[in-house]
């Protein structure tokens, strides 16, 4: 007998237009929650968008928009309401008794989604992290709303079976995840030591959420990294070496794609795979050249990339998709922001022009400097034998005892050789 395949959750998706929000932003973010929503495996029946002075402190929509919708989800036969915003926990109690039905909010949404795609250890206890951060200040009075385990859509990942513990053991989880991610950043960093040290440049790509970041790392890299018109596909970092023209070699790194008002707790624990960005030589901020809501999405990466302190990394904004633009919008584009550039990675038009930006934009990140340096110092003797191995010395001098070298030398190896014995001048 063929086993019985479970039907997905039907879901109801909710929207507020509070204060001064505009209806059209509102109803954008109310289809983006639809897609996370549809991400997660939801089929998405019914869409409520309610407009009010401020939310309700109690039931967040009012209790009459609440009794309303109570009974479209029972004419619609929907298991699962998911809310655009960030509920308290007597909130979500409220609703919950008034809907009888499983309630979660954007956060806990995205949070499942990430806890479905994690698939390295890593990226399973940075997902394990942040669900544990949101769910310990929502123990205390929340009842039913988080001491069941209902299954589906808002249950899942590794931390699930930690919404019946206390407070205590949470914390003490909290603290042991913390330390293995901490070994993960550790690690991180000593492999960013050894790229240095072999003078290889990183080049990081972020941007919004199904951006074309993957695709685009594919063409450039020639690697086969899973790519699809969905949301959050790319969790786990993937690097790959690539060849410039002049015979260089480079990183390529692709990153987790970012999303408006990422959950705070994913961005902190996130943060040690997000240092390979802060860390990077170059960013290119890979942008949907024909998402209606463009100027959102770039501002949502910017904040993130302030969030984890890349925002002085040099940055190339890269416009993908552009097939799906006309001739005029493309002119407009290159109008409004005369140094990005327009690609289709699907299509690899304009590789060769990204290509050339990624080479000067390299090239042009050293400076010139004179060092000097003791010869009888052990230290300074490994310094001197490094400026030769990462830099184009253009000048050796010895005199008194002391060393002095001119050279180019990459940025992102310079305050290695820089010291009260060895300071550029």
């Amino acid at each position: 007998m063929a086993a019985r395949v479970a039907r997905p959750e039907r879901a109801a998706v909710v929207g507020l237009i509070a204060g001064r929000a505009r209806r059209l932003e509102a109803e954008r973010s109310l289809e983006e929650l639809a897609s996370l929503a549809e991400a997660a495996g939801a089929v998405v029946v019914l869409r409520v968008l309610q407009e009010r002075p401020k939310p309700d402190s109690s039931t967040f929509l009012g209790i009459g928009k609440v009794r309303a919708l109570a009974v479209s989800c029972a004419e619609l036969d929907v298991d699962l309401v998911v809310f655009d915003n960030e509920l308290t926990p007597a909130q979500l109690g409220h609703i919950e008794e008034e809907l009888s039905r499983k309630i979660i909010d954007r956060t806990q949404l995205i949070l499942d989604i990430f806890a479905r795609r994690a698939r390295t250890r890593e990226g399973k206890l940075q997902v394990e992290l942040a669900q544990l951060k949101y769910l310990l200040p929502r123990l205390a009075g929340s009842g039913a709303a988080l001491s069941r385990l209902g299954g589906g859509i808002g249950t899942r990942g590794p931390g699930e079976t930690k919404l019946e513990t206390d407070r205590r053991r949470i914390r003490a989880r909290i603290h042991s995840v913390s330390e293995a991610i901490e070994q993960v950043r550790r690690r991180r960093s000593q492999l960013r030591e050894r790229r240095h040290k072999a003078s290889v440049p990183t080049v990081a790509l972020v941007g919004y959420t199904n951006a074309g970041k993957t695709t685009l790392f594919n063409a450039l890299t020639r690697a086969e990294a899973q790519a699809s018109d969905a949301l959050f596909v790319t969790l786990d970092p993937l690097v790959r070496q690539v060849q410039l023209p002049d015979n260089r070699e480079l990183l390529v790194s692709d990153t987790v794609g970012f999303i408006d008002r990422l959950p705070h707790a994913l961005v902190a624990a996130f943060r040690a795979t997000l240092e390979e960005v802060a860390n990077a030589d170059l960013i290119l901020h890979v942008i949907d050249a024909g998402a209606a809501d463009r100027d959102r999405r770039v501002a949502a990466v910017r904040r993130v990339l302030e969030e984890v302190g890349a925002k002085d990394v040099a940055l190339v904004d890269v416009y993908n998709k552009n097939d799906v633009l006309t001739a005029d919008e493309r002119r407009r584009l290159q109008e409004q922001d005369s140094s990005a550039l327009c690609i289709s990675a699907l299509r690899r038009d304009g590789l060769d022009e990204l290509v050339d930006t990624i080479a000067s934009k390299v090239a042009l990140d050293v400076r010139r400097v004179t060092l000097r340096f003791d010869p009888d110092d052990p230290a300074d003797r490994e310094r001197i034998a490094r400026t030769y191995r990462h830099g184009h010395v253009l000048e050796h001098e010895t005199r008194d005892g002391r060393v002095s070298i001119t050279a180019d030398i990459p940025r992102r190896v310079l305050s290695w050789l820089e010291r009260p014995s060895a300071k550029p001048e």
